[in-house]
C-alpha cells in the first residue's frame, strides 16, 4: 500500500450522524485497482479524534432508535432491501475494480449480503422472549431481549460488500446502532452501500455511521467506552488480539478468523463435481476466501492418488487468469501486488524444502501486477506452511493418505476448524466425515460450504474467538442482552 499524493481521484469521507465529513488527519492511502494498478481513491486515515465522532453520534441516534417498534426497524430493513437489490450490479462492479474478483463472483457476494439483510428482517419474531407464569403463588418470571448498544464492525477486504451486509442488518435490526470500519485496501463498496443507507429514510442520521482507517481507526474504536460491541472478520493473529483487546475494555466481542480448510476426495468421488468443486473452492476469487479449500487430501493407493491429482492438474490447466471485470476471467488478481508477492514467496518457500510443482501458476503478474495462476504443491513435509497455514492465495496443497480414517485424523490435527469438504459417492463415507471432522462447517459434493444467511457462519477451533458466529439466530444473541424480569403483585 503506498502514500498518495494525487488530488486526480476521489477523496473518501466518513459518514457521521448522516453527515459526509473530512478526516482531520491529513494522512492518506491509494485505493488501487489490482487487475490495472491505477489508483480509483484515496483512503482516510481516521485518528482518534475522527473515530470519537462517529461513537458519540452513535450514542446519540442510539435511546430513539432503541425505542423505534422492532416492526418499524423491520421495514426498515425492508427498504434497505429494496434499494440494495436495485443498486445490486453498481455495488458489484465496485467490487470487482477494488477488490479484483470476477463480477459474477461479486454479483454472487452482494446477493448474499442481500439475503443477510432478508434474514434479519424477521427481527419482530426473533426478538421475541420467553416467560413462565406462576412459578410461585403470584409470581411470574419473563425474559425479554434489549440492544446491546453501540456495535463497531471491523471488516476485511476479501467480501468488502458481504461481510459488512453479515453484521449491519442484525444489528441495527435488533435497535443497535452501528459505526462500520472497512478495510482500507478496497472501501469503496462500503463508501456507496453508507451512501445508500443514508438515503434510506426510515433509517435516522446516526444509527449506520462509517469511518476509513487502519490500524489506528481500529484502535481507538477498540479501546472507546462509548462502544459495546465488537464484530470483525480478519486473520486469526488479528481476530485473537481483537478479541482480547475488547475483552480488556468490557466489550463484547465476535472475532472471526483465519482457516485452512481440507478437501477429501475419495476414490470414487464423481469426476465432474469434484474438478468443478476443487476449482472454484481453491482458485475463485484467486483463493481470497476464508472458505477456500487449500488442501487436497488424496485418498486411496498411489495410483488412485495419482488419478486424482492429474484430475486436479488438468481442470487448473483449464482456468483462465485475468481482470475479474473480463467475462471470460476464472482466477482473478489478488488484492494487492504486495499480495502476490507475499504468496509467490510462500510457494518458493515450500519449495526450498522440498516441495514439488504439480502446477506452476507463477507468471509476470499481468497488467497489474497482482495476477497469480493456479498452484498446486505436492510432497510437501508435513511442517510446511503450505500444509498447515492459510496463505490466502490461488494455491492448493496436496496431502496423501490411505484411508478416510487417516484422512480426519489428518485434518482435526490442525489448529483451524472452519471448513470441511468431502467428494465421495458413498453415503456411508459422508456419514463418518459429516460426524467425525471437527470443522463448523461441513460440505458433501459442495467445494464452498458457505450457509445461507438463515444458518450461522460457524467456523470451530483456532478460527473464531468468541462464542458466536454471524448470521442466524447467533446474530440476534450477540446483538442483544438478556433481560429477566420476576414480578409479584398483590
Amino acid at each position: 500500500m503506498t502514500t498518495s499524493t494525487a488530488t486526480a481521484v476521489a477523496d473518501l469521507k466518513n459518514l457521521v450522524a448522516g453527515e459526509w465529513v473530512s478526516v482531520g488527519s491529513g494522512e492518506w492511502l491509494d485505493d488501487v485497482d489490482p487487475a490495472t494498478g491505477d489508483v480509483v481513491a484515496r483512503v482516510p486515515l481516521s485518528a482518534a479524534a475522527d473515530i470519537d465522532a462517529a461513537v458519540r453520534a452513535a450514542r446519540a441516534a442510539l435511546p430513539g432508535w432503541r425505542a423505534t417498534s422492532p416492526i418499524v426497524r423491520a421495514r426498515a430493513l425492508m427498504a434497505l432491501r429494496d434499494t440494495l437489490v436495485a443498486h445490486r450490479a453498481e455495488i458489484a462492479e465496485l467490487v470487482t475494480i477494488d477488490m479484483g474478483k470476477t463480477l459474477a463472483d461479486a454479483n454472487a457476494e452482494v446477493g448474499r449480503g442481500i439475503e443477510s439483510v432478508e434474514a434479519a428482517i424477521a427481527v419482530p419474531h426473533l426478538l421475541k422472549g420467553e416467560n413462565l407464569e406462576g412459578v410461585a403463588r403470584g409470581l411470574d418470571v419473563e425474559m425479554v431481549r434489549q440492544p446491546v448498544g453501540v456495535v463497531a464492525a471491523i471488516t476485511p477486504f476479501n467480501f468488502p460488500a458481504m461481510i459488512p451486509l453479515w453484521f449491519l442488518p442484525y444489528a441495527i435490526g435488533c435497535g443497535n446502532t452501528f459505526i462500520l470500519k472497512p478495510s482500507e485496501q478496497d472501501p469503496r463498496p462500503s463508501q456507496r452501500m453508507a451512501e445508500l443507507i443514508a438515503g434510506v429514510e426510515e433509517i435516522p442520521a446516526g444509527v449506520v455511521n462509517l469511518v476509513h482507517g487502519s490500524r489506528g481507526a481500529v484502535e481507538a474504536l477498540l479501546d472507546h467506552p462509548g462502544v459495546d460491541a465488537v464484530s470483525f472478520v480478519g486473520s486469526a493473529a488479528t481476530a485473537r488480539i481483537i478479541a482480547s483487546r475488547s475483552a480488556q475494555s468490557g466489550k463484547r466481542v465476535q472475532a472471526l478468523g483465519g482457516a485452512k480448510n481440507s478437501m477429501v476426495i475419495m476414490p470414487d468421488a464423481d469426476p465432474k463435481l469434484t474438478s468443478s468443486g476443487v476449482m472454484g473452492s481453491s482458485f475463485g476469487a484467486a483463493g481470497q476466501r476464508c472458505l477456500a479449500g487449500s488442501v487436497a487430501i488424496l485418498v486411496g493407493t498411489e495410483e488412485e492418488q495419482d488419478r486424482s491429482l492429474r484430475l486436479l492438474v488438468e481442470a487448473a490447466d483449464g482456468l483462465r487468469v485475468g481482470p475479474g471485470i473480463d467475462s471470460d476471467t476464472d482466477v482473478c488478481p489478488l488484492v494487492s501486488v504486495a499480495a502476490r508477492e507475499r504468496v509467490e514467496g510462500e510457494i518458493e518457500a515450500a519449495l526450498a524444502e522440498g516441495a514439488e510443482l504439480a502446477r506452476d501458476g507463477r507468471g509476470d503478474g499481468g497488467a497489474g501486477g497482482a495476477e497469480l495462476g493456479p498452484t498446486i504443491l505436492d510432497g510437501l513435509s508435513e511442517d510446511s506452511r503450505a500444509l498447515r497455514e492459510e496463505l490466502f492465495g490461488p494455491v492448493l496443497a496436496v496431502k496423501r493418505v490411505p484411508d478416510l480414517a487417516a484422512a480426519i485424523e489428518w485434518s482435526n490435527a490442525g489448529r483451524y476448524g472452519n471448513s470441511a469438504i468431502i467428494f465421495t459417492e458413498s453415503g456411508g463415507a459422508a456419514r463418518e466425515f459429516r460426524y467425525s471432522i471437527e470443522a463448523g462447517m461441513v460440505g458433501v459434493n459442495v467445494g464452498v460450504a458457505a450457509p445461507i444467511s438463515w444458518f450461522p457462519f460457524s467456523g470451530w477451533k483456532d478460527s473464531i474467538d468468541g462464542d458466536l458466529h454471524a448470521n442466524g439466530n447467533d446474530a440476534i444473541e450477540f446483538y442483544t442482552r438478556k433481560k429477566v424480569v420476576t414480578s409479584r403483585w398483590a
